[in-house]
């Protein structure tokens, strides 16, 4: 510690390269704490203790081929369901394309049976549940569009031929989507659809709720066994592994993140290694001045490389930080319409920037501080006039 002075009036001779040199390190560390969140994010979706005893049913080919919805009854007479209910997207614009955000139609009856972390009063449920144009919206798309309870919203599907006007009756919050969806009635929605495409009797998905976690694979495995010889056979698995499946149809993004920041932390060396390069050139003389005053080789590469970590740890905390400040302010599920619901910078993304921070600053300088260290007095003094 009793050269930290000295360290710091090393970096401050040329303020303007320590400058440029911990603003870059800050920016390319700021890239790589976003990327590292939106991986962290989507392998991680917000989970609810009741979201864990929760399954999601559906078809066993691909998620855009229906089911009967009189799969309903039959997965409900499975031992152990506490409650199903059926869900199929709508796909529901709002005034324009860019107002995309997720919209279903569900069965109303058994909904908070099967969802009971929405948080929601017992007056506006009922008020859902009585209407049966009533619509029940989560409050992250109420605050995005200034609607409130009694708005109508007029809905034009882009997936199916209809449309449809809703009125709000409920307002909820919390739940693994963290009040990001639109709820519409199942029987609404099955009026249009049979006046625009004749009969219709199709779901997309089930969400089945177990009495306990014990039970959850069991009713996995009975569910898909009890439509495997059918015409609809199925697919069943929990809540968080149905949406991670969003995520591995994207690719393999892991390995496009990891190539990203592995390419930016490669760019923040080849520039710190340049910056110190020249700090450590102008200065022979300077080093050669201190090995005659009595300073060991290995205190003068200490301080060289000290040097270069504490630039490249303050452009890492800068960049890492700001990312954590700046994210946690903004409302990334209405920018992202759901997709990312949250978008936290977590401790261990910061201790990984630090980490690079101090991988920049040790392979910046470890070449050119070793040289400089090594170099015989006289010649650092005989180098620079």
């Amino acid at each position: 510690m009793k050269f930290l002075r000295l360290l710091i009036k090393n970096l401050l001779r040329n303020k303007r390269r320590s400058l440029l040199t911990v603003s870059s390190i800050a920016a390319s560390l700021f890239l790589v704490a976003t990327l590292e969140t939106v991986l962290t994010e989507l392998n991680n979706p917000p989970e609810t203790p009741d979201s864990a005893l929760r399954l999601i049913t559906r078809h066993k080919i691909s998620l855009f081929n229906a089911l009967p919805i009189a799969h309903r009854d039959k997965i409900a007479g499975i031992d152990g369901v506490e409650g199903v209910v059926g869900s199929m997207w709508f796909g529901g614009i709002y005034k324009e394309p860019s107002n995309f955000f997720a919209n279903f139609a569900v069965n109303a009856d058994g909904f908070f049976d099967v969802y009971p972390d929405l948080i929601i009063s017992e007056e506006e449920k009922t008020a859902f549940l009585e209407d049966r144009t009533g619509a029940l919206v989560g409050k992250s798309l109420t605050e995005r569009f200034d609607w409130k309870l009694g708005d109508k919203i007029f809905l034009e599907s882009n997936t199916w031929p209809v449309e449809v006007e809703v009125t709000i009756r409920g307002i909820y919050e919390g739940g693994s989507d963290l009040g990001t969806t639109l709820y519409l009635h199942w029987e609404y929605y099955q009026e249009v659809m049979a006046a625009a495409m004749g009969q219709w009797g199709f779901a997309g998905t089930f969400s089945v709720r177990a009495q306990s976690g014990e039970e959850v694979l069991r009713i996995a495995q009975e569910i898909d066994a009890l439509f495997e010889n059918s015409s609809f056979p199925t697919k069943t698995e929990t809540e968080k592994a149905f949406l991670l499946s969003f995520v591995a149809m994207m690719g393999d993004i892991q390995f496009f993140i990891t190539s990203i920041i592995t390419v930016v932390i490669f760019t923040i060396i080849l520039v710190a290694a340049n910056t110190m390069a020249m700090s450590i050139r102008e200065r022979v003389r300077e080093i050669g001045v201190l090995k005659a005053l009595g300073f060991k080789s290995t205190q003068v590469l200490a301080m060289l490389v000290g040097e270069a970590v504490l630039l490249a740890l303050a452009g890492a905390m800068i960049g890492s930080l700001g990312a954590r400040v700046i994210f946690s302010a903004l409302p990334m599920a209405q920018l992202t319409s759901g997709f990312i619901q949250r978008f936290y910078v977590t401790p261990t993304t910061l201790l990984l920037c630090a980490g690079i921070g101090l991988l920049v600053g040790l392979l910046s300088a470890g070449v050119p501080a070793w040289t400089a260290a090594r170099r015989p007095v006289v010649e650092s003094l005989r180098r620079v006039a």
